[in-house]
C-alpha cells in the first residue's frame, strides 16, 4: 500500500511539473510569434514598395517604404527579445529532449541563428540608415536580403518543427540519442514544403490585415488619406492572394500530410469520434464532449470530408475508435477548437478580401464604410489564426515530442520542480505585459505620426 502510495505522489508530481513545463513554453512562444507572423509578411510588403519607388519615381512609395520599415524594426526587437528564452527551455525545462535529439534539430536551429538570423539583422540597419550612402538601388537589394533572411529563418523553424511532426532521416544510438544519418532527407521531408508555405502565407495574411487596417483608420479619421488609399489598396490584393494561398493549395497539402502521417490526429481535428464506413461528413458547428465520444448539437454536411480529403465522397476517413487510447491527442477538445476557430477565420478572411477587391475594382472600395471598419476591426484576427493553427499543429502531436518516438514526458527536465517554473512563468507574464504595453506605445506613436508628408494631389494610386 505504501509503494502505491509513493508511486501515485511521484506520478502526481511528474504530471504537475510537466504541466508548468508545457505551460511556460506554450506562453512564451505564443507571445514571441506575434512579432515574427508579421515581419515575415511585412518584409515581402516593404520590398513591393521600394520596387514600385523604383519602377515608377512615385515618392509615396519610398515614404511608404520608410514609414512600414520602422513597424518591422519595431517587431524584429521585440521578437528578439522574446526569442532569446526559448532558447534557455530547451536547457532547462527541456534538457533531456535536447539531449537525446539536440544531433538533429541542433543542426536547423544553429543554421537558422548564424545564417538566416545575422543576414536579417545586418542588413536590417543598412536599411534602417543606409539610403543615402548605398543608393535607391542598394537600399532595395537590402530589403530583398533581408526578406530573404526572415524568410530563411521561417523555413529553418520550420524544418525543425516538421522533423518532430513527422522524423525523417535518422538513426537512434544505443544511449538513446537520435543522430542525422541523412542530411538531405531533413530538408527534402515530405511536411516541410506544405508546412512552411502554409505559414508563410498566413505570414503574408497577418501583415496584409494590418497594412489593409491601418489604410482603413487613415481613411476613416481623414489624416494621411493618399497614404491611407495606397495601403488599403496594396492590403487588400495582397491579403487575397494570401488568403487563398492558405486554403488552397497549401492548407490542404497539409491537411492531407495529417491524414496520411497522423491519421489519429486528423480524426481529433475533424471530431470523427466513430468510422463512417459510407463516406464522413464535415462538420460546421459542434462541441465534443469527449467523455461520451460523441458531438454535440453538430451542424454537418455529409460525405463532404471524405471527397475534400481523398476526391471520392464514400471514401472511409478512420474515427478515434480506430486507435488505441494512449495514441490518442491529450486534449482532443482544444485541439478541435483550435483546428475549427484558424478554418473559421479563414474562410472569413477570403470572404472580406474578395468583397474589398470587388469594391476596389468598382472604384467604391474608399467610399464604403463599412467595410473600412470591418479592415479595421479584424486587425487582431489573423494572429488569433496564426495561433490557433500553431495550436493545431502542436496539440496535434502531442503525446508526442518526436512523433511516434518520444514521448513528451520523456523530454522533460526531472530536476526542474514545478515550483521554480511557475515562479519564472509568473516572471514572464509579468515581464512580456510590460513590454506589450510599451510596444503598442511605441506602434500608437508610429502610426499616429504617420509617413512623411509630401504634396500627392498630383499622384495617382
Amino acid at each position: 500500500m505504501g509503494k502505491f502510495v509513493e508511486l501515485h505522489k511521484q506520478t502526481t508530481l511528474m504530471e504537475e511539473m510537466l504541466f508548468y513545463d508545457r505551460m511556460q513554453f506554450a506562453f512564451t512562444i505564443t507571445f514571441h510569434y506575434l512579432f515574427p507572423q508579421l515581419t515575415m509578411g511585412l518584409s515581402l510588403i516593404i520590398v513591393y514598395f521600394k520596387w514600385k519607388y523604383l519602377k515608377t519615381k512615385n515618392e509615396q512609395y519610398n515614404h511608404a517604404t520608410h514609414f512600414w520599415m520602422k513597424i518591422f524594426a519595431l517587431n524584429f526587437a521585440m521578437g528578439v527579445v522574446t526569442g532569446i528564452p526559448m532558447e534557455f527551455q530547451f536547457g532547462t525545462n527541456w534538457a533531456k529532449f535536447s539531449e537525446l535529439t539536440g544531433g538533429i534539430i541542433g543542426q536547423t536551429l544553429a543554421m537558422e541563428g548564424m545564417f538566416s538570423f545575422f543576414l536579417e539583422s545586418s542588413f536590417l540597419g543598412l536599411f534602417l540608415f543606409g539610403e543615402k550612402l548605398l543608393g535607391h538601388k542598394w537600399h532595395f537589394v537590402t530589403g530583398l536580403l533581408i526578406m530573404i533572411g526572415s524568410w530563411a529563418s521561417g523555413y529553418l523553424i520550420i524544418a525543425t518543427h516538421s522533423w518532430m511532426q513527422n522524423p525523417v532521416g535518422y538513426e537512434i544510438l544505443e544511449n538513446g540519442k537520435f543522430v542525422l544519418n541523412n542530411f538531405q532527407a531533413l530538408f527534402l521531408n515530405p511536411w516541410l514544403w506544405p508546412s512552411y508555405l502554409h505559414n508563410q502565407a498566413a505570414s503574408l495574411v497577418t501583415s496584409s490585415f494590418v497594412v489593409a487596417g491601418i489604410g482603413a483608420f487613415y481613411i476613416l479619421s481623414q489624416k494621411n488619406v493618399s497614404f491611407g488609399k495606397l495601403f488599403l489598396k496594396t492590403g487588400v490584393i495582397f491579403g487575397l492572394i494570401s488568403s487563398v494561398i492558405v486554403a488552397v493549395p497549401t492548407g490542404d497539402l497539409l491537411a492531407k500530410n495529417v491524414v496520411k502521417y497522423q491519421p489519429v490526429t486528423f480524426a481529433a481535428m475533424e471530431g470523427i469520434f466513430h468510422t463512417e464506413k459510407k463516406g464522413s461528413e464535415i462538420v460546421l458547428i459542434g462541441q465534443p464532449d469527449v467523455k461520451d465520444k460523441k458531438l454535440d448539437n453538430k451542424i454537418a454536411v455529409p460525405n463532404i470530408l471524405s471527397f475534400l480529403t481523398y476526391g471520392n465522397w464514400e471514401q472511409e476517413i478512420k474515427g478515434l475508435d480506430q486507435f488505441e487510447e494512449d495514441l490518442h491527442p491529450t486534449n482532443i477538445s482544444g485541439l478541435y477548437y483550435a483546428y475549427h476557430i484558424m478554418v473559421g477565420l479563414g474562410t472569413v478572411f477570403i470572404g472580406l478580401m474578395v468583397i474589398s477587391l470587388f469594391q476596389l475594382i468598382r472604384g467604391k472600395l474608399f467610399e464604403t464604410k463599412w467595410i473600412l471598419w470591418s479592415l479595421m476591426f479584424m486587425m487582431p484576427f489573423p494572429y488569433i489564426a496564426n495561433t490557433t493553427g500553431w495550436y493545431t499543429a502542436e496539440l496535434g502531436r502531442q503525446p508526442w515530442l518526436v512523433y511516434n518516438l518520444m514521448r513528451t514526458a520523456a523530454g522533460a527536465s526531472p530536476t526542474v520542480s514545478s515550483g521554480n517554473t511557475l515562479f519564472t512563468l509568473l516572471g514572464f507574464i509579468g515581464l512580456y505585459l510590460l513590454l506589450g504595453m510599451l510596444f503598442l506605445l511605441l506602434i500608437g506613436k508610429i502610426i499616429n505620426k504617420g509617413p512623411h508628408n509630401v504634396d500627392l494631389s498630383s499622384e495617382k494610386i
